[in-house]
């Protein structure tokens, strides 16, 4: 006798099961109301706060953006790592300006990734813009975090719910960084930048304030401001207003000169286009702005300066120097200058060095071109070999040191305004003086660290100068400061 099958009754099982479904379909219904709150409150991808660690590649607008991630993530109840101590979020700030930059964020993140095993790893900074998919791809890379846009909305995964109103400290630094504006307008020939920070903004003069107010609050004596294009603030600002009514960044000093407390200013870097007469009676018009511009050259010939596209000849460029020159005290003037860009050749560089000559630098940064993809430079012809790269590089080196060491000299016998910020040993302690300088002094780390304090310069040695502590200038009236 054969066994009856167990699907004999097919037509109403598959009744039954229709009816099941049509039951657990009209159940989700109506647990949807109460879910989707809920799913809200605690998105899935949501974070319990733990311990973070931030590291930090690039220029001082990535450091200003590091530390409002910190600041806005321990709000959300975070605590930062210890060195010695795993972290359970780990965030890299990228930079992208050579390929270099990409490569050593790539290295970081797969460093820390063995080195904090388990954690969730994000990314965010220039490289995420520039190549998104492949920074996504990186092992243990959890979220790709676009700090162009709202930071905080990117961070709403680790609980961050407020923005909140910019910084209040500066973590690991004795001097604090001051983002003013973000973006860039420029199209040199040589730069990624433009592309992975295409939005220009200026941050409203009430909000600098409030930040900057705060940074004096909390003890720091000297605010470098930055941006991606620090010349260029308040220019959207001021679009479309009658000329008594802009807002430009002679404007912003005016506004941070009011401001109590003894701390002074610096500008971080500028285009030589930007060195308005307007910006230059600022510099010399307040000793609590720092005698210290860092203007851009990146080529001392006309020739290279045009294939480069930038907005000045060699002349307009040694003219700003000499302005700087006659309205301050012996500043310093530091700057940049790119060595081996396509098509250079060597009365180009010999012209390179006779700028650097006439303008009597106090620093050069000195690069080495590095062709980056997606800039107009990659595809240029003529481009030069690497072992005539280096040989122009180590003579510029050797200029710039030189001519540094030549500044220095000039400085002693001065007297210089320095912030104190690290120990050399347990007698003498190190800092940064108005004129973009080292300084090194008698004094106990303990008792000066962040003071702007009074220095007779004795000597120059090395890449430093010595000095002899006069008086502290943060704790005497703003008139003597």
């Amino acid at each position: 006798m054969s066994r009856k099958s167990p699907f004999v009754n097919s037509s109403l099982f598959h009744v039954t099961i229709r009816v099941t479904f049509r039951r657990i379909g009209l159940l989700i219904l109506m647990m949807v109301p109460m879910v989707l709150p809920m799913l809200s409150e605690h998105p899935e991808s949501s974070t319990l706060p733990g311990r973070v660690r931030l590291i930090t590649l690039g220029c001082r607008a990535n450091q200003y953006e590091s530390q409002r991630t910190v600041e806005m993530l321990e709000s959300a109840g975070w605590t930062v790592a210890e060195e010695s101590s795993p972290a359970d979020l780990c965030i890299i700030n990228t930079c992208t300006v050579t390929h270099d930059a990409d490569a050593k964020a790539r290295l970081m993140v797969r460093r820390l990734g063995r080195e904090n095993p388990g954690a969730q790893i994000g990314i965010m900074g220039c490289a995420t813009a520039s190549n998104p998919d492949q920074m996504a791809a990186l092992p243990g890379v959890t979220a790709v975090i676009d700090s162009r846009g709202d930071l905080a909305t990117q961070l709403q995964r680790f609980g961050v719910v407020s923005p909140g109103n910019g910084i209040s400290r500066f973590d690991q630094h004795q001097r604090a960084f001051l983002k003013v504006q973000d973006g860039c307008l420029l199209d040199c020939a040589y730069c990624i930048i433009p592309k992975v920070r295409p939005k220009f903004g200026s941050r409203p003069l009430a909000d600098i304030l409030l930040e900057a107010r705060r940074l004096v609050d909390a003890g720091y004596r000297e605010i470098v401001l930055t941006g991606i294009h620090l010349g260029h603030y308040g220019l959207d600002l001021s679009r479309g207003l009658p000329k008594d009514q802009w807002t430009r960044l002679w404007h912003l000093l005016d506004a941070l000169l009011a401001i109590p407390g003894g701390c002074r200013f610096r500008l971080s870097s500028l285009d030589a286009a930007e060195a308005h007469p307007e910006l230059i009676a600022r510099l010399a018009g307040s000793p609590r702005v720092a005698p210290h511009v860092h203007l851009c050259l990146q080529s001392g010939s006309d020739a290279v300066l045009k294939r480069m596209r930038r907005r000045y000849t060699v002349a307009s460029y040694l003219d700003r120097c000499d302005r700087m020159r006659e309205a301050l005290d012996n500043p310093g003037l530091s700057t940049d200058i790119i060595v081996g860009f396509p098509g250079e050749t060597d009365a180009d560089f010999e012209a390179t060095l006779a700028t650097a000559r006439a303008a009597r630098f106090s620093d050069i940064h000195v690069f080495s071109y590095s062709p980056r993809r997606g800039t107009d430079a990659f595809t240029m012809p003529d481009t030069l070999p690497p072992e005539i790269i280096r040989e122009r590089r180590l003579r510029l080196e050797s200029l710039a040191g030189e001519m540094a060491a030549d500044y220095r000299s000039s400085l002693v016998g001065s007297t210089l305004g320095v912030v104190v910020e690290s120990a050399q040993d347990s007698d003498w302690v190190v800092g940064t003086a108005c004129r973009g300088v080292k300084v090194r002094l008698r004094g106990s780390i303990e008792s000066l660290r962040r003071q702007l304090v009074d220095v007779v310069i004795e000597s120059s040695t090395g890449d430093l100068l010595t000095g002899a502590y006069k008086q502290t200038l943060s704790r005497l009236p703003l008139a003597t400061v």
